[in-house]
């Protein structure tokens, strides 16, 4: 479906660069482009700040795959003067969460799927013009009625659907609705299941892998069920022996 942004890449870059004073995009080779406050250079590894924030989140990138740096032209918005205390928005887990409850997929599920697609960058676009969080092709947004694929709530609102009907398209079989969503339903249909692509495996195995490692740590982090009390059964009496021939249990001589 279109090329992946790998999550928990570290990217590396050979120059030193000092902290960058606005904002900025980080052009990759692979046509991705990530919106950013500022980076680092850190070892091997240039680190961009999502935000202007001391605890900004940040993604580690490896040296290669930056093409180059340039500003980002979005013009800033500004507070109005003397607003009350701003409200606080929904966040993109606030998302996933109802996108989950309304579609009935597991929250880990899209969690793994948005990690592999975009590495939860909002601004993602890759080569073959995949964009947003969960990386929707033009076509596949329009028949989804996602009019912005920019807009975080509706991205993730349109990839969790998509991903309901592959699902349901194939029975539940994880693998082949993940490959779908990756190489397109003709090529599973082609291929009768999985296609022979190394990037098509490689992005089924690391979301199933991420999938499971979530489910394993739920898991985990339930509190253990206090051990059920034995409840021991008293044992059957013997029967009273009948009296024998010629006795009685008035004790009659």
């Amino acid at each position: 479906m279109r090329k992946t942004l790998q999550i928990g890449v570290a990217l590396a870059l050979t120059s030193a660069a000092l902290p960058a004073v606005c904002a900025e995009l980080a052009v990759l080779k692979n046509g991705f482009t990530i919106r950013h406050e500022r980076h680092e250079i850190i070892g091997p590894t240039t680190r961009l700040f999502l935000s202007s924030s001391e605890h900004s989140g940040y993604v580690d990138i490896v040296t290669d795959r930056i093409g180059s740096f340039e500003p980002d032209d979005t013009p800033a918005v500004t507070p109005p003067t003397g607003a009350v205390s701003p409200v606080a928005q929904p966040s993109v887990d606030d998302y996933i969460k109802a996108a989950s409850e309304k579609h009935r997929i597991d929250r880990a599920l899209i969690e793994s799927v948005i990690h592999a697609e975009s590495s939860f960058n909002p601004k993602a676009v890759s080569r073959k013009g995949a964009k947003g969080l969960m990386q929707l092709m033009p076509a596949t947004a329009a028949e989804l009625g996602v009019n912005n694929v920019f807009d975080p709530q509706a991205n993730v609102d349109g990839g969790t659907r998509y991903l309901q009907q592959l699902l349901i398209k194939y029975n539940n079989n994880l693998a082949k609705a993940l490959a779908a969503y990756n190489a397109g339903p003709h090529r599973v249909e082609q291929y009768q299941g999985v296609p022979p692509y190394r990037e098509t495996h490689a992005y089924v195995a690391k979301i199933i892998t991420e999938f499971n490692r979530k489910k394993l740590a739920e898991a985990d982090a339930q509190p253990a069920a206090p051990p059920k009390k034995s409840v021991r059964t008293p044992a059957k009496s013997k029967p009273l022996a009948k009296p024998t021939a010629g006795a009685s249990s008035g004790g009659q001589r």
